[in-house]
């Protein structure tokens, strides 16, 4: 009855919050027939979803009535946490969902105690480079590669494309005139981590300590790379179980731990989620074309229009044109592009990956929570 009504980015919210209390609720009940109801539950959400963001997030980028989304979330939400504290500690786990993240808190909340925690929605595409990008910049794509072109690397450019977070976030500050003692750290193996946790006291001297940490998201890449790791995330349950269980292992939780007797404030929060893909949508381009498989940029795209949200000018929604005449379109539900060449063999390959770029309530709707630390 809920999905019928909902009709606000708040709403989906909510409905969203429900879907992942029943779905963490019931994991561990016997009783299959109550599973398969909150999935086709799920499915059902998701499709009404995707017709909500067709309708509305065009609006939402030219700032009607929009949520919180990437770009807005350091100004509104992150900065007035930082200025009303002694040192804050910013933690940016990349590529982690609403589910994965209700069960690491419950390990932070032995050394944390929660004061607010609010659900932002990541950009589109929901894909690191757009949506982290957007957090740090506090800029939308097409504005970061206008005013920052040394930074911005467009979808078929060589080189990495998230390199400059702390160049962009620097610049925010400036823009935002905030005086701000900065650190940036980002963590992309156990060594780096393990490096980060012997010299952590260190940081006690800044306003702001900021850790994107990597792991979630080479976790799901991987993936499709490693049959090991298809075996132990084979759905969401195993995928929150290896994240957990990884959480409760990783440097992570040592540096969190430290935090706590540094008595700094805690911000944990995502660049975007992901979500399970099943079905395999065709799609066809010329060979300048991105290679993400929930979104796709480029020129002379051809696909199913019921499966996508196509978008001819990428300017409506912000975003930068690899070249003249390149659209954007953005998978809806659980499905991931695939082109006609070797086909079966590409959606036997992916089929039940975990991917992100597209149109979900998964990818779309993120954490953002903020923690006191308890008396060590």
């Amino acid at each position: 009855m809920d999905l019928a009504m909902v009709n606000s980015y708040e709403e989906w919210i909510d409905i969203y919050k429900k879907l992942v209390y029943w779905e963490l609720e019931l994991e561990n009940i016997s009783d299959t027939g109550m599973i398969e109801i909150l999935e086709s539950q799920k499915q059902e959400a998701n499709s009404l979803f995707f017709k909500f963001i067709k309708k509305n997030y065009k609006d939402w980028v030219q700032d009607q009535d929009a949520p919180i989304m990437s770009n807005t979330l350091f100004k509104k939400v992150i900065l007035p946490e930082v200025s009303t504290s002694k040192g804050t500690l910013l933690v940016v786990i990349d590529n982690l969902r609403y589910d994965q993240f209700n069960i690491l808190e419950q390990t932070i909340n032995k050394y944390y105690k929660k004061q607010d925690e609010i659900a932002f929605y990541s950009i589109l595409p929901t894909a690191t480079q757009y949506a982290r990008n957007a957090i740090f910049s506090g800029l939308m794509p097409l504005e970061m590669e206008k005013q920052y072109p040394e930074y911005w690397r467009n979808d078929v450019e060589e080189g990495g494309k998230n390199l400059y977070e702390e160049e962009f976030l620097t610049a925010q500050l400036k823009r935002l005139r905030q005086n701000i003692k900065l650190a940036f750290y980002k963590i992309t193996n156990l060594k780096s981590g393990k490096q980060l946790v012997e010299n952590f006291n260190t940081v006690k001297e800044n306003d702001l300590t900021v850790i994107v940490y990597n792991f979630v998201d080479m976790l799901s890449h991987s993936k499709t790379e490693m049959e090991v790791i298809k075996e132990l995330a084979s759905d969401d349950k195993a995928y929150r179980s290896l994240t957990n269980s990884w959480f409760l292992n990783s440097p992570l939780l040592e540096i969190i731990q430290k935090a706590q007797n540094l008595g700094l404030k805690l911000i944990v929060t995502t660049d975007h989620g992901t979500i399970n893909s099943k079905v395999p949508s065709k799609v066809i381009g010329d060979k300048n074309i991105s290679s993400n498989l929930r979104y796709k940029t480029g020129r002379s795209l051809s696909y199913e229009e019921k499966d996508v949200y196509a978008v001819k000018d990428p300017k409506e929604i912000l975003l930068p044109s690899i070249s003249i005449n390149s659209a954007f379109i953005f998978a809806k539900e659980d499905l991931f592009f695939a082109y006609p060449n070797n086909y079966n063999h590409f959606v036997n390959y992916f089929k039940n990956t975990y991917q992100h770029g597209g149109i979900s309530l998964q990818e779309m709707i993120i954490p953002c929570a903020i923690f006191v630390p308890k008396a060590p």
